[in-house]
């Protein structure tokens, strides 16, 4: 049965040195049908995200603009550049957008994953991702959504708008469990991100003393999210899992920074089948029809 990421930025220049060594070993690890959601963050690194396309056939693009990346220049014609990526190619989808209010009120100023970078406030963050979304709804194309300390913002955007009626993906959800029933009727998908094993990330981000606490509710949703609805990533190069989860490594980025590989995917469907109780087989099987559900079909033999 493949296992397939929703979520992932392979594009990144983190990852760049390595792509060799993750193109070779991704169809051992996933199968030969498993697929990997390649999701661009700015108009400047669409070009590289077409060009693994192009070169990986279990690559499937995704064209967006991050919040993080709202605030940065950007060519006049980035709408109708990304009308035509999706044209192009009939495996395209759009992401990674939407909204994040935790870098506006609560990331520290000298966050180093935030140097150099404008925090667009929340107005321009809206006015970026409502004609992206309106794209996806337009075309019929799947939407990759982030959404950070942001849904009281979301949800009315989401009730009021066009949504693309296959649906869209919360990737690495972290919202309450309570918007999990009307997100789903919505169309929302949720995808489990194998980092969320980790106390001290989850005790950090909540606020909360207590690791375990902070970790039950962290995980607590995933729980009850709909089966149909589940979904597995990796955000590779980001959100490494704990280390005794990690398959696969790599050397660190030049900077120091430590680099997640896709293959970590194995981390997401165990992680998800141990917090779920279910067989780790029928599971699998289950998020690669949802998968497809979202994401369509693999191509014909």
């Amino acid at each position: 049965m493949p296992l397939h990421d929703a979520h992932n930025h392979l594009q990144d220049e983190f990852l760049a040195p390595h792509i060799a060594r993750i193109a070779t070993a991704w169809p051992e690890l996933a199968g030969p049908a498993g697929r990997m959601v390649v999701n661009g963050t700015h108009p400047a690194d669409w070009p590289r995200v077409s060009a693994l396309a192009a070169a990986h056939p279990f690559v499937l693009p995704a064209y967006g603009i991050h919040p993080w990346d709202t605030g940065a220049p950007r060519p006049e014609d980035w709408l109708s550049d990304l009308r035509a990526r999706l044209l192009a190619d009939p495996r395209a989808s759009v992401g990674e957008i939407g909204l994040d209010r935790w870098i506006l009120d609560h990331a520290r100023p000298d966050d180093p994953r935030l140097l150099g970078v404008r925090r667009a406030p929340m107005d321009e963050q809206i006015a970026a991702f409502l004609p992206q979304l309106a794209l996806a709804a337009e075309l019929e194309r799947a939407a990759t959504i982030h959404c950070l300390r942001a849904y009281p913002d979301l949800l009315p955007l989401l009730r009021a708008h066009p949504r693309p009626k296959r649906g869209f993906l919360l990737h690495a959800y972290s919202g309450p469990a309570d918007l999990v029933p009307e997100l789903a009727a919505l169309g929302a998908y949720f995808s489990f991100n194998p980092n969320f094993l980790l106390p001290s990330r989850t005790c950090n981000q909540s606020g909360d003393k207590s690791s375990e606490s902070a970790l039950y509710k962290k995980l607590v949703v995933f729980k009850i999210i709909p089966i149909e609805r589940l979904l597995c990533e990796t955000d590779a190069p980001a959100m490494l899992p704990p280390q005794a989860w990690r398959t696969h490594k790599l050397p660190p980025a030049a900077d120091g920074s430590p680099v997640n590989h896709p293959g970590n995917i194995e981390a997401a469907y165990a992680g998800i089948a141990a917090l779920r109780g279910e067989d780790p087989t029928e599971l699998t099987a289950r998020i690669a029809q949802n998968f497809t559900r979202l994401f369509g079909p693999p191509p014909a033999p």
